[in-house]
């Protein structure tokens, strides 16, 4: 390896600028530029490293198994103040195989399914804009972290870490953004959900966790799109005919929609399996969604009922807060002449929770995460839940809704949207306002705006709590009909977008 650069090292500089003009020239020009290649293979050559981290065909997982030193090098890579990461660290995140692939990339996908929405011309499988805007700019060949700038500020030159890091850089971002074009394997669908989760890894802890803002939020909305062309150039029916290759397939949302919109051009083995990755990903989403249901907060107290007087809602320091001026000096004792209790009541009348959900191809992410939602909260007690689904007819799918799996397999993603049919069959399941709650889940570009938006006004009216719903998934990128968001938000029901935790809340809190 190169001896130690010392400050403004020209050489380190010219090196790094290499490696990212390499990395723009993959991912954006048609043919290899061969001086730049055979520079940047010189100077990987160089520093040591393997040439496996110039070629995007090499997975992150198997460099790492290759050199397993380098999962610490990646880990935290891109994180703000992060060069170096914890050895526990990468011990867990690459236990067991040395890879953290397969597992984790599922639970990513589960947990977000895409983050954000892409910041304005971003990164596209065939190439529409710098890959570098969805990782704050670590890929400018010039004034980037570290770069020539940074250096003439600080007065720290580009050292031959820097020019490491460059490699390892450059390897993240031209596996999980030069897709090419043309067919997509099983495996390499596979490959590429690892790559993604080796750079959310490199981003740091909590990176496209997203609240709505920042990079990683925008990162995860990029990513998603990226997945989503990847998974529309599979030949998927081909794939899910054969088991081998079916098996390699890792679920997510994406895949989940191509298979949901394809499932009726669908038989014998190749059904069977799209209907088993729909089921696997159906009960991760669950899983994730019934901790957030359990965490969410249970509402308030009751306090029109009287506390029940039994000891085990005895407070005690209330209790002796208020007798206190009963305090006898002479014999140092407390006289108690009123107990107090704290009041525990709960909803004694069952709750009706009604949702009806847009099944257009727009919100497919929203239809599937809040079917699942439907159906943990089917399974709490006390609560009577209906399922609606429509396009231009409506469909009551209420007898299957404790088994999302079933639901999302009558669905039909596609054609227009006419809420009045859905109303038809909802409103008439309106029979104790007070006590339903209606959740309308749609990007409410309707057929009859007018009469549509009548129908939740008298329902609000009513005194039946009225939540409409926009785009309620991880990737928010779900536009909502700018007429109805105004008079839904002057209605006092603004419409909830954004991370599906919102809707959980509102829920939890009504329904307790």
């Amino acid at each position: 390896m190169a001896g130690e650069a010392g400050p403004f090292d020209t050489v380190a500089e010219n090196r790094r600028q290499v490696l990212y003009w390499r990395l723009l020239s993959r991912i954006f020009a048609v043919d290899e530029q061969l001086a730049l290649e055979s520079a940047s293979l010189a100077i990987v050559d160089d520093l040591d490293l393997p040439a496996a981290l110039l070629d995007p065909a090499v997975s992150v997982d198997t460099v790492v198994q290759r050199f397993p030193a380098l999962a610490a090098d990646l880990l935290g890579l891109l994180g703000q103040g992060s060069e170096t990461a914890n050895s526990e660290t990468v011990d867990d995140e690459v236990a067991n195989d040395g890879t953290g692939g397969e597992d984790d990339a599922v639970e990513t996908d589960v947990a977000l399914a895409g983050s954000g929405p892409p910041p304005a011309g971003g990164a596209t499988a065939d190439g529409g804009a710098p890959a570098a805007e969805a990782v704050g700019g670590a890929a400018e060949p010039s004034g980037g972290a570290g770069g020539a700038g940074a250096a003439a500020e600080t007065g720290t030159g580009v050292g031959m870490d820097e020019v490491r890091r460059a490699v390892l850089v450059s390897k993240l971002l031209l596996n999980v953004f030069a897709t090419g074009s043309g067919s997509v394997s099983a495996t390499q669908l596979s490959g590429w959900q690892s790559d993604a989760e080796w750079l959310r890894r490199a981003l740091g802890p909590g990176a496209g966790a997203g609240t709505g803002t920042g990079d990683g939020f925008e990162l995860n909305g990029t990513l998603a799109d990226v997945e989503a062309d990847l998974v529309r150039r599979m030949h998927l029916r081909e794939v899910l005919a054969n088991n081998a290759l079916a098996s390699r397939l890792i679920p997510s949302m994406s895949l989940v929609e191509q298979l949901l919109r394809d499932k009726h051009n669908l038989s014998g083995v190749a059904l069977a399996n799209a209907k088993a990755l729909i089921r696997r990903f159906v009960d991760e989403v669950a899983e994730v969604l019934r901790t957030q249901v359990e965490k969410a907060s249970v509402g308030t107290i009751d306090r029109s009922v009287p506390p029940k007087r039994v000891f085990r809602n005895l407070d005690i320091d209330r209790t002796i807060w208020k007798n206190l001026p009963n305090w006898n000096a002479e014999d140092q004792r407390l006289y108690v002449d009123r107990l107090y209790y704290r009041q525990t009541a709960r909803r004694t009348t069952p709750a009706r929770l009604i949702v009806v959900v847009d099944q257009s191809g727009s919100m497919v992410d929203a239809m599937v995460n809040c079917t699942i939602l439907a159906s943990i909260f089917a399974g709490l007690p006390r609560v009577d839940v209906h399922l609606v689904a429509y396009d231009t007819r409506a469909l009551d799918l209420t007898p299957w809704v404790h088994d999302p799996f079933e639901v999302l397999l009558h669905t039909r993603l596609g054609g227009g949207t006419d809420g009045t049919a859905a109303m038809t069959l909802a409103r008439p399941k309106i029979t104790d306002p007070r006590n339903t709650v209606l959740v309308w889940i749609s990007d409410y570009y309707e057929s009859h705006v007018e009469q549509l938006f009548a129908s939740f006004e008298a329902i609000h009216r009513s005194g039946a709590k009225f939540i409409p719903v926009g785009s309620v998934n991880s990737s928010g990128q779900a536009s909502v009909n700018p007429w109805f968001r105004q008079r839904f938000k002057d209605l006092g029901t603004p419409v909830i977008s954004g991370h599906i935790r919102k809707l959980v809340v509102e829920l939890k809190n009504f329904l307790a």
